[in-house]
């Protein structure tokens, strides 16, 4: 089914409400003497949720996960673009989101792109080893015979 205009050019702004729906998300949880308090708790923004569960429920329209890697990958330059866009909105509240709390991290690995890294450095500069043999340089030939 062909989407409309409207929804093609109103779907940046169901992801900027989606994002905004992830960024104030709050859970309940209890202290150390048993009150129960809310929390911030950002949710990680991701492409099946938003199509599959928060636009039915928010929207009243949604699309397909094929249809929307559809767009991305097509000819149709407004509906690329705009895919592109949501997409790259998304990705960036992730990596927020991962970089400053620590979690989503296999998230990051698998979807972003992200890798451990160990940064070593040497600082000895000279390794001497002796395997019981020594080698001498040859010598120089000599004009004295």
């Amino acid at each position: 089914m062909s989407k409309s205009l409207d929804f093609i050019l109103e779907l940046p702004d169901y992801a900027h409400k989606y994002m905004d729906y992830c960024m104030s998300h709050k859970k309940e949880v209890a202290t150390g003497s048993g009150k129960i308090v809310s929390i911030e708790d950002r949710h990680i923004p991701t492409i099946a949720y938003f199509l599959n569960i928060w636009m039915p429920r928010n929207c009243g329209e949604t699309m397909t996960r094929d249809n929307y890697y559809k767009w991305l990958n097509g000819d149709d330059k407004l509906k690329k673009e705009t895919i592109k866009h949501i997409d790259e909105l998304f990705k960036a509240l992730a990596g927020d989101i991962v970089a400053n709390e620590g979690k989503g991290i296999f998230y990051a690995k698998n979807k972003l792109g992200w890798t451990d890294r160990l940064q070593t450095e040497n600082t000895n500069t000279n390794i001497n080893a002796n395997f019981g043999n020594i080698i001498q340089p040859p010598s120089e030939p000599t004009d004295n015979p």
